[in-house]
């Protein structure tokens, strides 16, 4: 389907091999804490995926949401294999992905099922991404009233730099800590 592609079940950077569809019965995958939640994480670079990985790392069903491009970081040298750098690998193992375009009808169909099933919804866009995407904390509240929404931004939802992104850089050029 135009929109949508399913890039691979479960990363298993942790086992070096090939990314390939596993069952989520297979040994290596132990139960935890967080077994049978469900975390739809629309996030990318460090911050977001370090968490969801913490989330999966314990047991929950995390489902990465890329674009059809993929996180930018997969690309980051060096690469074992094409679209599948270390840092990625790391940052999101544990994960089931789906790679699906948000700014179509179809993409957000299928993002609506994910989170009508989820038990936390989890991104690190810039809030006005968010609600220009239909993504809001109401808009998601209407899909599933009982999800966790997190939105994990750099400088808050208020305020003069609300909307700017942040990275590490930015952060760093912003507070002098590069300078140290």
């Amino acid at each position: 389907r135009a929109g949508v592609r399913v890039t691979w079940g479960r990363h298993l950077a942790a086992h070096h091999e090939p990314m390939k569809k596993v069952s989520m019965k297979d040994s290596r995958f132990k139960k935890g804490p967080l077994e049978g939640v469900r975390i739809v994480d629309l996030t990318t670079v460090v911050l977001g995926p370090y968490a969801t990985r913490i989330l999966g790392d314990m047991g929950a069903d995390v489902i990465k949401v890329e674009t059809l491009s993929g996180d930018q970081t997969r690309h980051y040298k060096p690469l074992r294999h094409d679209g599948m750098a270390g840092y990625f690998l790391n940052l999101n193992r544990n994960k089931r992905s789906i790679s699906v375009d948000l700014k179509t009808k179809e993409g957000m169909k299928v993002l609506t099922r994910l989170l009508e099933g989820a038990h936390a919804f989890i991104h690190n866009m810039r809030q006005q991404a968010a609600d220009r995407l239909g993504l809001s904390y109401e808009d998601v509240r209407r899909v599933n009233p009982d999800v966790v929404y997190c939105g994990a931004v750099g400088f808050g939802s208020a305020g003069p730099y609300s909307g700017r992104a942040a990275y590490d850089d930015v952060i760093q050029a912003g507070s002098g800590l590069a300078a140290l």
